[in-house]
């Protein structure tokens, strides 16, 4: 164990808190030289076998995740003037697939289009999928309104997917932000997870434990104010 993970365990110790002190204390335990991100990890009551048991979807976090994210808008017509004054960095038709296809160069975050888009878009889904880059609707990539995909991928979007082990990891914002603006944004994520509770097929509970760590250091659990 380094001499900073020890440290860290000290402070943090082996028992869980609420909400606001574990914030508290992970900002005394994160010993990065960088301004470390914090997420909160969750895990679920899921029987990931089920197709009605998979949860994935996104949510505009109150105070963002403190990433800035570079935007590229595959759209044509009208929508390219809404993704540009949106403030897409890019903003490109159909036929910019097949030279990111050709050099291999992806120098964006994540896609935003249209639903008429997707069937040419469609065609370089392997591509996409194995960089995690495909737009799906449910996490707001696919839409009409390209303006408000733009909007939200760049104020703070973040994605809920649970893991093959039905586990979720949503980052709740950067060590730089204020206490309270970390717990909106951990608030936020239960809300949305609690509403999404309502679209499975469940027995008891949906979240069993609940922690958050920094990028490189140890996890710490999270007592929560009510069942969800």
């Amino acid at each position: 164990m380094t001499k900073n993970a020890a440290e860290a365990k000290k402070i943090i110790g082996e028992n869980s808190m609420e909400i606001t002190e574990a914030i508290a204390v992970l900002k005394k335990a994160s010993f990065e030289k960088f301004d470390t991100t914090f997420s909160a990890s969750l895990d679920l009551n899921l029987d990931v076998r089920k197709a009605e048991q998979q949860m994935r979807g996104s949510i505009v976090l109150p105070h963002g995740t403190g990433k800035t994210v570079k935007v590229l808008a595959i759209v044509d017509g009208a929508y390219a003037d809404a993704a540009k004054t949106a403030g897409a960095e890019m903003v490109e038709g159909i036929s910019f697939l097949a030279k990111i296809e050709n050099d291999g160069k992806f120098d964006f975050d994540i896609i935003v289009t249209t639903p008429n888009m997707m069937p040419e878009l469609s065609k370089y889904g392997k591509m996409l999928g194995t960089k995690g880059l495909m737009p799906n609707p449910k996490l707001g990539s696919v839409s009409e309104d390209i303006k408000q995909a733009v909007t939200n991928a760049k104020s703070g979007q973040a994605e809920i997917r649970n893991d093959k082990d039905g586990n979720i990891g949503v980052s709740i914002g950067k060590k730089s932000f204020h206490d309270d603006q970390l717990l909106k944004n951990f608030h936020a994520i239960l809300d949305t997870l609690e509403k999404e509770k309502g679209n499975l097929t469940l027995k008891g509970d949906l979240i069993k434990n609940t922690f958050i760590t920094s990028s490189m250091g140890v996890s710490y659990k999270v007592k929560l104010g009510k069942a969800i």
